[in-house]
């Protein structure tokens, strides 16, 4: 199935935008319109740092083992997700490059490496929601960096 790709230009350096979403905790806060029941192991931050999900989508909800597998500060995080009982396996990944007049556009690409048979009936359909869901995420993660970067300047 072919990957979606959302992005945002925000006003953050790339360094900023970097530390935010290096911190697994702070996922929740963009992405708790359809991800809920956080729970976290591993570090707090970078490779290796999970969370377990529940993902509420087109009417179907699974649970989803997100972990951190390539990190490239401040560029680039690679997260594995894993759901349907392994039968779905995709690659989440944050790339974050600096814009010239200041700030950084981020773009977040959802790749499926191992898609159950039902999804790949549905592809269009699932690709759709899952865009839909995503430029929402990218428009809660500018709102939530700004929050983020005018708390740690008080």
């Amino acid at each position: 199935m072919k990957s979606v790709t959302v992005s945002i230009d925000v006003p953050q350096t790339p360094e900023q935008v970097y530390d935010f979403l290096d911190v697994m905790a702070h996922h929740e806060r963009f992405t708790n319109h359809y991800l809920t029941g956080w729970r976290y192991s591993g570090p707090d931050r970078g490779i290796g740092s999970c969370a377990t999900v529940t993902a509420a989508l087109g009417g179907v909800k699974t649970d989803v083992t997100i972990e951190v597998v390539e990190a490239d500060p401040p560029r680039r995080i690679v997260e594995q997700n894993v759901s349907a009982a392994g039968r779905r396996q995709a690659q989440g990944t944050y790339t974050i490059e600096p814009l010239r007049t200041g700030g950084s556009h981020v773009s977040f690409t959802y790749a499926w490496a191992r898609v159950p048979l039902a999804d790949r009936l549905l592809g269009p359909v699932v690709r759709a929601t899952i865009r839909r869901a995503n430029r929402t995420v990218m428009q809660r993660l500018a709102t939530e960096l700004a929050r983020h970067v005018s708390a740690a300047g008080s």
